[in-house]
């Protein structure tokens, strides 16, 4: 188990840079005997995958560590950089398929031995399939966008293989080279879309996102069995670190309440959210419901609040 209390990811990474390498070797096999520009546009994307998943096993490292000094709130923002990181190498990739792709257009070349390597083509996209399929379902319990990226990564890899795969069975067909690059760049132009949605999601991440809503609405239920005419909430405030969860709420109580009375209830409070959304961290700040300042007192600078009251 990490620092997160999550199981170790890393070795969900090493499966994703076996499947890599494995598939280097097989189109760039395919692709030599072939010399189709779709199967190189293919390989190309395998040695992407290969150094992002490297990314990911050097992120999802840094993200397991525990809490210290400097990073008083975890390291699991780190798996933002490796989704990032993927989503560039993705649309570099799409760019140099499309380069080759057009290159090959204006010079079309006749593809031999097209039997053989789209057997051993279509190979290699299996394994990157049942390897995709495992990081999704990793990703999705663990909440680990770094996976997620991955599996992005290796699905747009199937995706390319297909229609690559397509293209040289209609030129086996009809004959016409010219549709190999043809759909090489068609190839391209899906991936480049993967990639700036990966990139977009970790810009997201990095700036604080708020939780996802059905989180969101998980914890307007709890609150909202807690909410009454001696209790209240507000400033209430979300964000999201890859698999970890931050939430903050001012709770407001009569002021004639005991400490202890406001502890217990602060306690029981944190205890459902964190029962609703497991992987959330959760902060209470308890305040009078009579006091003015009490109800100035929900901006993110506090200063602010404050300067109203005082005026």
């Amino acid at each position: 188990m990490t620092a997160e209390g999550r199981p170790d990811l890393t070795r969900y990474a090493w499966l994703s840079i076996a499947a890599a390498l494995l598939n280097i070797g097989l189109k760039s096999a395919a692709w030599h005997m072939t010399g189709s520009v779709g199967l190189l546009s293919d390989a190309i994307e395998s040695v992407v995958n290969l150094v992002a998943a490297a990314m990911a096993l050097g992120m999802l490292t840094i993200a397991a560590r525990p809490a210290d000094e400097q990073h008083t709130y975890g390291h699991t923002k780190a798996e933002y950089f490796a989704s990032g990181v993927e989503g560039a190498l993705i649309i570099v990739a799409a760019a140099a398929i499309a380069w080759t792709a057009v290159h090959r257009l204006l010079e079309p070349r006749h593809l031999e031995k097209l039997g053989l390597g789209l057997a051993i083509s279509m190979a290699a996209s299996v394994a990157n399939l049942v390897v995709a399929r495992i990081l999704f379902r990793v990703a999705k319990s663990q909440r680990s966008i770094a996976l997620e990226a991955d599996a992005h990564h290796l699905m747009a890899d199937v995706w390319t293989s297909v229609a690559v795969l397509c293209g040289l069975g209609l030129v086996a067909l009809t004959g016409w080279d010219r549709l190999d690059p043809v759909v090489a760049l068609l190839a391209a132009t899906n991936i480049v879309r993967s990639g700036i949605s990966l990139v977009r999601r970790s810009m997201q991440g990095l700036l604080d996102i708020a939780i996802p809503e059905a989180e969101l609405a998980s914890l307007e239920e709890v609150l909202a069995r807690h909410r009454g005419p001696q209790v209240q909430f507000h400033a209430l405030r979300t964000r999201q670190a890859a698999a970890r969860s931050f939430i903050s709420m001012h709770v407001l109580v009569p002021g004639e309440w005991s400490v202890r009375r406001g502890h217990d209830l602060l306690e029981a409070i944190e205890r459902d959210v964190r029962a609703a959304i497991p992987s959330a961290t959760v902060f209470t700040h308890l305040e009078a419901l009579e006091d003015p300042a009490s109800w100035l007192d929900v901006d993110l600078d506090r200063a602010r609040g404050r300067a109203l009251l005082d005026r």
